[in-house]
């Protein structure tokens, strides 16, 4: 199943998504948008362009597992993105993934606005990779 992953945020959101295999996850470019609706008008075009058959939306949870404003925003997000792609939508816990790609970047040597460019489509990948993983654990699910 084609799956695409979403980190959204408030000025800059990443995709990534996985081939049908379900074995190879790769970022896409990022949307830079301000505006919720805009963003999810956007994020649903990629679903449709990449042919993405589930969208998994990062929900950012506090360390302690509490759900702050943030998540509220990721799944008034959800909401929307259910009806503008018409996909089914599965929230996914992002806590660290952000920590977990700028480790990935600064490993590969990606400083500055070329990091600013890519961090939360590495990001969105992390998320991806994650969900990746666990369907292949718990098939049945």
């Amino acid at each position: 199943m084609k799956i695409m992953a979403v980190d959204y945020g408030d000025a800059r959101t990443g995709l990534a998504v996985c081939d049908k295999t379900e074995f190879l996850a790769r970022p896409l470019p990022q949307i830079e948008e301000k505006s919720m609706m805009k963003a999810a008008d956007k994020i649903a075009a990629a679903a449709k362009e990449h042919q993405a058959e589930l969208l998994v939306l990062g929900l950012p949870r506090n360390m302690d597992g509490t759900e702050g404003a943030r998540a509220q925003k990721s799944r008034k997000l959800a909401a929307i993105l259910e009806q503008k792609a018409e996909l089914p939508v599965q929230m996914w816990d992002e806590r660290s993934t952000t920590v977990t790609a700028a480790g990935i970047l600064t490993e590969n040597g990606t400083f500055g606005k070329k990091r600013k460019q890519v961090l939360d489509s590495v990001s969105a990948t992390v998320i991806l990779e994650s969900f990746l993983a666990w369907r292949k654990n718990h098939p049945e699910e």
